[in-house]
């Protein structure tokens, strides 16, 4: 009963995975949330993998959606095509490097220091409340945005939007919420600052459980046939969930601004604050 029990949470941390990785609200910060509520019968070292590594199963959503998009060597697109898809690529690449050098050097002090409900809660807040500035600022301007396609997007821009995703290494940030918000500030349209987002987690993502299990294995720890069981189920949910989860958004941002997820992120925060305040004192 208790190994049934373990693979309905599972199924959970894959709900909440495929659905909050692309919503600008914080993977991160709501995968450590429901560890406070939902407990995996797995040890620590398994965890720290687990909550990392079912993110494989949201990338292979996107590889698949946009797959068209990304793959430089169709048959049916033209030498400059083809030589954009690269473009592309390389943009992607070069927008992921600060990142990479930034959680190779801080990795172990994130995951010692930040990784708690306090830091999640006070960076939900603070970037809900950079999402409604900015939106509330694009529309009282009325300003126009000036990228309208990734192609757009210069080697210059993904440098940019490359720097604001570093912030996504503090829990509750969001990976996705800070790259839009990088994207955005570079007059970026909402849905090619989603686009562009999602095509960035593909190495990101692929680093961080790369080097996630390596320190794992590193460390002298081994995965039971029940936890990579419990991994796989996990990633599976991920991904479908992820599909469904990305064709809404892109749905969404067409007519609608980032606004309301700004205003979520700030009661979720406020919600969160109140609860282990109210848990410390009782």
């Amino acid at each position: 009963m208790d190994v049934f029990f373990n693979f309905i949470k599972s199924v959970l941390f894959g709900i909440v995975e495929g659905i909050t990785e692309w919503l600008p609200i914080s993977s991160t910060g709501h995968i450590i949330l429901l560890d406070e509520f939902v407990k995996l019968d797995c040890s620590p070292a398994f965890f720290d993998v687990f909550e990392v590594v079912i993110q494989l199963g949201a990338i292979l959503a996107v590889v698949i959606l946009f797959f068209g998009k990304l793959n430089p060597f169709s048959k049916v697109k033209a030498a400059e095509e083809k030589k954009s898809t690269w473009q592309l690529w390389i943009k992607i690449l070069i927008a992921t490097v600060p990142a990479a050098v930034a959680g190779l050097v801080l990795d172990d002090l994130m995951d010692k220091y930040l990784y708690n409900a306090w830091v999640v809660a006070i960076a939900l807040i603070a970037y809900g409340v950079a999402y409604i500035f900015i939106e509330r600022r694009y529309n009282s301007r009325n300003e126009q945005f000036k990228i309208n396609s990734v192609e757009e997007i210069t080697y210059k821009d993904a440098v940019r939007i490359g720097c604001f995703q570093m912030l996504a290494l503090v829990p509750g940030t969001s990976r996705s919420g800070s790259t839009i918000l990088g994207a955005m500030l570079v007059k970026t349209k909402r849905e090619v600052a989603a686009e562009f987002s999602f095509f960035m987690a593909i190495p990101v993502m692929l680093g961080a459980s790369a080097l996630k299990l390596f320190k794992f294995l590193m460390d002298g720890n081994q995965m039971s046939g029940q936890e990579i069981g419990i991994l796989l189920v996990a990633s599976v949910v991920a991904f479908v969930v992820s599909m469904l989860t990305i064709k809404m958004l892109m749905a969404f941002v067409k007519k609608h601004s980032f606004e309301f997820f700004g205003i979520y992120r700030i009661v979720l925060g406020f919600i969160v604050l109140a609860y282990f305040a109210i848990k410390l004192l009782v």
